[in-house]
């Protein structure tokens, strides 16, 4: 049976009266549009968009979207319009289509910011037609699942974002096979040696473990039928990464976990689910705290179960989910399965189910003035990441915060005036610090104050996305007051000397002039550019001040470039290993809190009196300073330079292991200058080394190596705000 056969046939099982003539149809297009077209693994191009729309039927979606799934690379990847999709096979296909197309090229400075403006494109037709994200994903999987056919730079990049960016938002709109299966083919090529390892011992234990899953279902599911519960009991192993973070967290080699294993129990009806607990709680012991009732306060993403965690057979610990049918296939396809075509009213979740998309409206239209697509980036990864707690408002609301929130979190999700005055809160009845992590259950009044505003400690605390970015936004306004502020004393002075009225200048209109000659969008921002020492005074003088004027006062200012300017307030430094606006010479100095190295992307920021700072572009302090404090640096290719970076070794506390660590540094040629190592009370040790490299490749190089030691958990490049 061929692929298209396969797709028709899937379509008609949930969706009887289809069109599958307009699927035939998209398919012959998208088959002459990419003939002559092949893949990297040698296959005709026609292979992807065919498995695209395969893998959208797994999720049972509409004509539209498979249609959409044929054609979605014919606007990228060939001569076909989007016009002329439209007029071909309407404007529902040709939206869906476009909304998961790339941007085309547009004068982006690099990778990032192309990749930051695709995204925030697709999250924007993602608001308005959820069925774009889900046709992203089908694509986004099939392009995994072949990625061992791209070079080893591709595959690194791919898959970062796909973990990143990808997984997370699958898991946000509850479609947790997609999560899953894309977790795992990152895991794949982000950590090779890893994942290796760790199938081998899976595969080696699988017989065993599989045995062990049988007995435990047929004790559920006697268990549940003497107590005449009608339900389905599946048991099932963890997924790999699952399995590899649950090591990383606690320290422990695969042997050691003994709740590698999950059970599932599906009932038919909602009090089936709460008996089917007391069942499980009175026959096995359970483990306190691990108990969570997503049933009473469902998920952000609409995941509705009961969680426990008992001490079963053998006395290892086993997982299980109790849940109704409808809530099993939300649990498994999330939005999907909520998602219904009305018609004349494509692309929407009917009735109740409309509000459960609210939050991604609000996150776009808390992120909707964010310019910089790093910060933009920066800020839906934490609206995507991490578990929720629960807390309730003094008038009983339940607000969904990010694990580690605090109360400033909870003011800014009431209202901006809230959390920029917010002064601290009371607690089930008790005042507590800014600094209090909220917990599940809490009962949160938020205190405000007049006179209180945000400050840059604030940053260090919040957890969401639109805390962080009210935050930033009051603080670049307070720097830009003042940036604009000294502009204006500065150009004043300068008038000044030349007999010159800053207020007439400015009445006149020459300022305003003067703004748009140096490509300002304002007077304001002229005044903040001069600030910030982005411009100097002279250079504004020399344009409000007639020549024969300003040559009668002074001949020696001439020159208004950029690196004239930064060399003059600051000296030459030519062993940098920078370039700012492609030269080189300017005084530069890289940022503690990130520590740079050649290979890293990196982004300037100007300081006063001190050159430019060099940040790499995930910092989170870069991001917290005003875009328009930022130039363009790049590394100088021929400069060889070595260059401090940390490094942190989580590892069993066992004798001999830090000399096998000391040994694997050597052999790769990096110096260790300085080491910090602690043991802990599980008999883990946590090291952190300060050494030497010469560039990312060979950081990276001796991560693997240090990573590949046996009892050795974890190794991470950390921070300077993280090093201990």
């Amino acid at each position: 049976m061929s692929r298209l056969d396969q797709i028709l046939e899937n379509i008609e099982t949930y969706h009887p009266e289809a069109d599958l003539a307009a699927v035939r149809r998209a398919y012959e297009h998208a088959a002459a549009a990419h003939e002559g077209q092949t893949r990297k693994s040698g296959d005709p191009y026609v292979t992807h968009p065919l498995n695209t729309a395969h893998i959208i039927t797994e999720l049972k979606l509409d004509v539209a979207s498979v249609c959409a799934g044929l054609l979605h690379d014919a606007v990228e990847d060939t001569s076909m319009t989007v016009e002329e999709l439209s007029e071909e096979f309407g404007t529902e296909i040709s939206f869906l289509v476009d909304g998961v197309t790339k941007l085309g090229k547009l004068p982006y400075t690099d990778r990032e910011d192309r990749q930051a403006e695709n995204f925030r494109k697709m999250l924007l037709a993602m608001s308005k037609d959820i069925r774009v994200i889900l046709v992203k994903f089908c694509d986004r999987l099939d392009n995994m699942r072949t990625l061992e056919h791209m070079p080893a730079h591709k595959q690194e990049r791919i898959s970062n974002e796909t973990m990143q960016i990808y997984a997370p938002l699958a898991a946000r709109l509850g479609i947790q096979w997609v999560r899953v299966e894309l977790e795992d083919l990152c895991f794949k090529y982000l950590h090779p040696d890893e994942y290796e390892s760790l199938k081998t011992a899976v595969a080696q234990t699988k017989v065993e473990r599989q045995r062990y899953i049988e007995e435990v279902e047929g004790l559920l599911r006697n268990q549940m039928a003497e107590s005449e519960i009608a339900c389905e009991v599946k048991g099932r192993a963890k997924h790999l990464w699952s399995i590899r973070n649950k090591m990383k967290r606690t320290g422990r080699t695969y042997e050691e976990i003994h709740d590698a294993t999950g059970f599932r129990i599906v009932t038919e009806d909602l009090g089936q689910c709460y008996a089917a607990l007391g069942i499980a709680h009175s026959k096995w012991k359970p483990i306190p705290g691990r108990f969570k009732d997503y049933i009473a306060l469902p998920k952000p993403n609409m995941y509705q179960s009961l969680h426990t965690a008992v001490i079963g057979p053998k006395g290892e610990r086993i997982e299980i989910q109790i849940r109704t049918k409808e809530m099993n296939q939300v649990a498994e396809c999330g939005i999907a399965a909520h998602w219904k075509y009305k018609e004349g009213k494509s692309g929407v979740v009917a009735g109740d189910d409309e509000e459960k998309l609210a939050w991604l409206r609000r996150m776009m239209e808390s992120q909707r003035d964010l310019k910089d697509p790093a910060e933009f980036i920066e800020s839906v990864k934490l609206d995507l990441f991490g578990d929720e707690v629960y807390v309730f408002t003094p008038n009983g609301d339940v607000k969904s915060l990010p694990k580690g929130a605090c109360p400033i979190d909870l003011a800014y999700s009431v209202h901006t005036q809230v959390g920029d005055h917010c002064s601290g809160a009371r607690v089930n009845g008790v005042i507590v610090p800014l600094r209090y992590q909220l917990r599940n259950g809490d009962t949160v009044d938020i205190i405000t104050s007049p006179a209180q505003k945000p400050n840059k400690d604030w940053l260090k605390l919040v957890k969401t996305s639109r805390a962080k970015t009210k935050i930033r936004h009051k603080l670049r306004q307070d720097h830009r007051d003042r940036a604009s502020e000294l502009g204006r004393e500065l150009l004043e002075k300068e008038l000044r000397k030349f007999g010159r009225s800053y207020t007439k200048s400015l009445k006149s209109g020459d300022v305003e002039r003067a703004a748009t000659k140096l490509k300002c969008h304002s007077v304001e921002d002229l005044l903040c550019q001069l600030g910030y020492g982005k411009h100097t005074a002279m250079q504004v003088r020399e344009v409000l001040v007639p020549d024969d004027v300003a040559a009668k006062k002074d001949t020696d200012d001439a020159g208004n470039s950029f690196t004239k300017i930064l060399r003059k307030v600051t000296r030459r430094n030519n062993g940098s290993g920078i370039k700012v606006q492609g030269e080189d010479g300017i005084l530069v100095r890289y940022a503690r809190c990130c520590s740079p190295l050649p290979g890293d992307k990196i982004t300037g920021f100007i300081t006063r009196g001190r050159g430019v700072t060099v940040h790499t572009k995930g910092c989170t302090k870069a991001l917290d300073m005003d875009p328009d404090r930022r130039i363009e640096v790049e590394w100088d290719d021929g400069f060889v330079g070595q260059h401090p970076v940390a490094i942190q070794v989580l590892c069993a506390d066992k004798p001999g292991l830090l000399a096998t660590i000391s040994q694997s540094f050597s052999d790769t040629g990096v110096n260790i200058t300085q080491a910090h190592c602690r043991a802990t009370e599980d008999h883990r040790a946590v090291n952190t080394f300060h050494a030497i490299v010469s560039d990312l490749k060979q950081l990276k190089l001796v991560i693997r190596a240090l990573g590949r030691i046996n009892g050795v958990y974890s190794v991470d490049r950390v921070s300077g705000d993280h090093q201990s």
